[in-house]
């Protein structure tokens, strides 16, 4: 259900609330929050609630480091995990500099706007995210160490599986919370899993990842566990994926249906191979993303093809109507979601817009494909340095991301390494 403002208030007078937790997120897609009282909740749906903008990644100076936090209604959902007596809610917020104006560097006001302007063209998106994180044991201090909680693999089940019951607490809880998980299981690495959402729009499925995210750390905690969404935690072993499931509907059909007219899918594909490379320092933001890319089936090269998981694009043998999609499978779970979904989405559309034409399918196994076959294929960036080499001088990300946002990334990655 989603609420107005005037619902909200009353339902907060009516639930014995008693927090109100505001998030939002930095570049780095790392969600940030502060509390409020209920009594304060009418004043930040009014003029939002300030916080200390030079202290985000990426966001202000000291000089000029006021912005606000303005709850976004529909995002009201109760923290099961916190007590029930005096509950505890939270709200994604849209950020605003303190005359009301949106602030630039606000990613998911970003992909609002892209979203908007791809139905102003006359498609309709939809975005299923596939989010895998390895899982942990805690020192006696309760640290995290490098020991994974168990050494099960791909859909195993106890006792191999330890994490079957941490799982399942995960989904009861994103289905308290209103997000509704279709598929979880144990994932190839040693205590690696994998959930999987049905698909939603755009803005709605970012936050249920953030949200995702804060809920597996939590129930981890919560068994003694940490949960490690990095996109390589063990160097031998598989790496941390966000496989990216886009639906575009134009007309209230579906371009991906096998027996639909296939030129604006093709487009749609091909606009976003056109651009990946561009993209890449987005969608994986990290050094160690780059120790993912090129090995258990994290693609390497750009190229597409239909159920072959070694190619950057991959069209499911998935049944027809709304699961005909196509997955994205280069992104991992440090990127900012608002972020990188602003820039596939843009990148799709464009394709459509200049009728870009797909190359050919690709069938090798690009894994094993000898020196002959893969000098052929154009490849992702090699490292995070080449990739932001490539974004800064794109005027494509530009277009998309405001300039606060880039050079932030940018900056934040050469000065730290952000490793």
């Amino acid at each position: 259900m989603e609420y107005t403002e005037s619902e909200v208030l009353q339902y907060i007078l009516e639930n014995d609330v008693k927090f109100i937790k505001l998030f939002f997120t930095d570049i780095f897609g790392e969600i940030k929050s502060l509390s409020i009282q209920p009594c304060e909740l009418e004043r930040a749906f009014k003029s939002g609630i300030s916080f200390d903008a030079s202290n985000v990644k990426g966001f202000l100076s000291v000089n000029k480091s006021d912005l606000f936090l303005v709850p976004d209604a529909s995002t009201l959902s109760v923290l099961p995990w916190r007590p029930q007596h005096g509950r505890v809610v939270r709200f994604y917020c849209n950020i605003r500099y303190p005359d009301g104006t949106p602030f630039e560097g606000d990613t998911r006001r970003i992909l609002q706007n892209e979203v908007e302007m791809a139905e102003k063209k006359g498609y309709e998106i939809k975005i299923g995210t596939e989010c895998e994180f390895y899982l942990f044991q805690l020192d006696e201090k309760g640290n995290p160490t490098a020991i994974p909680h168990d050494n099960g693999g791909y859909c195993d089940l106890a006792p191999l599986d330890r994490g079957e019951n941490v799982r399942r607490d995960i989904c009861i809880t994103l289905e308290q919370m209103g997000i509704q998980p279709e598929v979880s299981h144990h994932e190839a690495g040693p205590g690696q899993h994998e959930v999987d959402f049905k698909y939603d729009y755009p803005v709605k499925a970012a936050d249920n990842l953030s949200t995702f995210k804060t809920v597996v750390r939590t129930v981890a905690n919560r068994n003694g566990l940490h949960a490690d969404f990095s996109p390589k935690p063990i160097a031998d072993k598989p790496g941390n994926g966000l496989h990216i499931n886009i639906s575009v509907l134009k007309d209230g059909k579906n371009i991906f249906e096998s027996n639909s007219d296939s030129s604006e899918a093709n487009a749609f594909i091909a606009g976003i191979m056109n651009r990946i490379r561009e993209i890449t320092a987005v969608l994986n933001p990290t050094e160690s993303s780059y120790k993912r890319l090129g090995y258990f089936e994290a693609p390497k090269y750009i190229g597409w093809s239909r159920g072959n998981r070694s190619q950057l694009i991959r069209i499911p043998f998935a049944g027809e109507g709304y699961r005909s999609r196509i997955e994205l499978r280069s992104p991992d779970p440090s990127c900012n979601q608002y972020a990188a979904l602003s820039l596939i989405i843009a990148a799709g559309i464009e394709g459509i817009e200049q009728n870009a034409k797909l190359a050919p399918e690709l069938l090798i196994n690009t894994y094993n494909a000898d020196e002959v076959e893969s000098s052929k294929l154009e490849a992702l960036p090699d490292s995070l340095k080449d990739a932001l080499e490539v974004m800064k001088s794109s005027d494509f990300v530009k277009s998309v991301l405001p300039d606060v946002t880039v050079n932030a990334l940018v900056e934040s990655s050469e000065t730290n390494g952000n490793n």
